[in-house]
């Protein structure tokens, strides 16, 4: 990808934006709700992590506290079926706008490595939508919900975690572009 891409920074802006309100829309319309009706934080906002026994304890939240569920689930089948592909699809941008995976590490990659970078904002999505899924079967009374159960506090590191990475790499190709700006 040539560094730009053509893409305007009005629709990254755009996108970053919706982004926002969404975020704002699942922190204000659920999030502060949910630890209002129960104490307890959501697990997606857990950025440390969290092992099965929080899991386990959520569960037993959910199984006595039926508003919590239903705000639970409002928020998976509400904002958290489009915050995932807007972020996503920022990130992708982002990195297409600033230019080539080679040119942020000051020397040439390999073709291959320097497409893998491109990939880190789809690990995101997937791993946002596959924790949102978990979540909602962990949760539920089904006879996936213990496997769900395993699966969760590894689909929220893996989310924060890449997404983790992507700013970091955004970050430092944002100074390196900066900086070499002021060289020129």
């Amino acid at each position: 990808m040539k560094a730009g891409s053509g893409i305007p920074l009005w629709i990254v802006a755009l996108l970053a934006a919706l982004c926002l309100a969404v975020l704002a829309w699942t922190t204000f319309g659920f999030v502060v709700p949910f630890k209002h009706e129960t104490g307890q934080a959501v697990l997606d906002t857990y950025f440390a992590g969290y092992d099965e026994a929080a899991v386990f304890h959520m569960q037993k939240l959910l199984d006595e506290n039926e508003t919590a569920t239903k705000l639970l689930r409002a928020m998976y089948f509400g904002p958290e079926l489009i915050f995932p592909a807007l972020l996503t699809a920022l990130l992708f941008l982002a990195f297409a706008k600033l230019g080539p995976a080679g040119a942020w590490f000051g020397r040439s990659l390999h073709p291959l490595a320097s497409k893998a970078v491109y990939l880190l904002p789809l690990i995101y999505g997937f791993a946002d939508y596959g924790e949102n899924i978990a979540s909602l079967i962990a949760f539920g009374n089904g006879a996936s919900a213990s496997l769900a159960t395993e699966l969760l506090p590894w689909m929220t590191r893996l989310k924060f975690v890449s997404l983790a990475i992507c700013f970091i790499l955004i970050a430092r190709l944002a100074i390196a572009r900066w900086l070499s700006a002021g060289q020129d």
